[in-house]
C-alpha cells in the first residue's frame, strides 16, 4: 500500500489553486505540505504549485516543520512588491506543513506541525481524530463572529509574528511538535473540511483503505455536501492522507 495519497477536485472554481507536495530529505525526514492559494487565476495556480514544492523541500531539509515554514515565509516576505497589508498584492496561500523525522539510535521519532492560514492538519490515533491546527482567519480572531474566508496570516503575507499577534491574537506561524506514533495524517484545505461542519466523525469515516482512495472519498463527499447547501458552491477541495508508521 502506498504510504500517502492525495485528491483535489476543482469544485465550482475555474482553476485548481490548491497544491500538495511531499519531499524526503537524505536523512529520511519527510515533509508533507498542503497549500490553499488565495484567488482563482492561472498565476495563483502556478505560484502555489511552486511554493508547495519549495516548502516541502525546505521543511524536510530542516527536519522541522516550523523552521521550514518560517524560512520560506521570510523568503517570500523579502521579495520586491510584498509589503505588510491586509490584502497581499502578490500571490499567497494558506499553508500547513508536517515533518515526520524517523527514529535514530537513542533518539525517538518526531512529528512536527506548522501552519499559517486556515489549511488544517488532523491526526488519527487509536481510532480518535484530533485537529492539531487552529485556523488563522477572522472567525477565530473575532470569537466566531468574523469572516472565515478572511485570512489573518498566510504564506506570502508581510505581517511578522509580533504584528500579527498584536492585530489578531495569534502569531503568523504556529507550531506543534511531539513524539511520532503510528497513525494517519490528514491535511485539508477549507474546501474539504468546511462542508463537514463541526462533526469530525464523518471525516474519520473516510480514513479507511488506501490513502489515495480515502482522500478521493473525502473530497468527493465534501464537494457533494457543498453543492447540497441552500447556497450551493463547491470550493477547491484538497486532501492529503499519509499512513505514519
Amino acid at each position: 500500500m502506498d504510504s500517502y495519497g492525495t485528491a483535489q477536485p476543482s469544485g465550482d472554481r475555474y482553476h485548481q489553486c490548491d497544491a500538495t507536495a511531499v519531499w524526503t530529505a537524505p536523512g529520511r525526514a519527510r515533509a508533507y505540505v498542503l497549500l490553499d492559494g488565495v484567488g482563482d487565476t492561472p498565476a495563483v495556480r502556478a505560484w502555489t504549485r511552486t511554493a508547495a514544492r519549495r516548502l516541502a523541500r525546505t521543511a524536510a531539509l530542516h527536519a522541522d516543520a516550523g523552521a521550514g515554514l518560517r524560512a520560506e515565509r521570510a523568503r517570500y516576505a523579502a521579495e520586491p512588491g510584498r509589503r505588510p497589508t491586509d490584502e497581499p498584492q502578490l500571490p499567497c496561500a494558506a499553508a500547513v506543513v508536517v515533518v515526520h523525522t524517523p527514529a535514530t539510535p537513542g533518539v525517538a521519532a518526531v512529528l512536527s506541525f506548522a501552519w499559517s492560514g486556515d489549511a488544517r492538519a488532523y491526526l488519527l490515533l487509536d481510532g480518535h481524530l484530533r485537529l492539531i491546527t487552529e485556523d488563522h482567519n477572522q472567525r477565530r480572531a473575532y470569537d466566531g463572529y468574523g469572516d472565515r474566508n478572511a485570512l489573518t496570516a498566510c504564506l506570502g503575507g508581510g505581517w511578522d509574528d509580533q504584528e500579527t499577534e498584536e492585530r489578531y491574537g495569534h502569531p503568523a506561524v504556529e507550531t506543534v511538535r511531539g513524539p511520532a506514533r503510528p497513525g494517519r495524517l490528514l491535511l485539508t484545505s477549507d474546501g474539504a473540511y468546511e462542508p463537514y461542519g463541526h462533526d469530525d466523525r464523518d471525516l474519520t469515516d473516510h480514513l479507511t483503505g488506501t490513502p489515495r482512495a480515502s482522500a478521493r472519498r473525502l473530497v468527493d463527499d465534501a464537494v457533494r455536501r457543498a453543492r447540497a447547501l441552500p447556497d450551493p458552491y463547491a470550493d477547491n477541495a484538497t486532501a492529503l492522507i499519509a499512513h505514519l508508521t
